[in-house]
């Protein structure tokens, strides 16, 4: 009974915890590029610091436009690159 309860709370907070990400669209409105990203970091200074969901890379931008977008766009354009049209 007791590894039964233990199993239904680990497979809620399971559940809980991959309900709970972000996926974000960061532009650099300099250079019209545009980066996916699940997590980031605003600095004191106005920057925005996070991981590249495309290429890996941390990145780090002054000025930048954030927008929190579906998780279908998040997966459909990491793909496709970063420059919009």
């Amino acid at each position: 009974m007791r590894r039964l309860a233990i199993a239904v709370l680990l497979a809620s907070a399971l559940s809980a915890l991959s309900g709970c990400t972000s996926y974000y669209r960061v532009t650099d409105p300099s250079t019209n590029r545009v980066y996916y990203t699940t997590d980031l970091q605003r600095g004191h200074d106005g920057t925005i610091e996070f991981r590249d969901a495309r290429t890996g890379n941390e990145v780090t931008i002054q000025n930048s436009e954030v927008a929190k977008v579906t998780k279908e766009e998040f997966e459909t354009s990491r793909v496709g690159g970063g420059m919009q049209p």
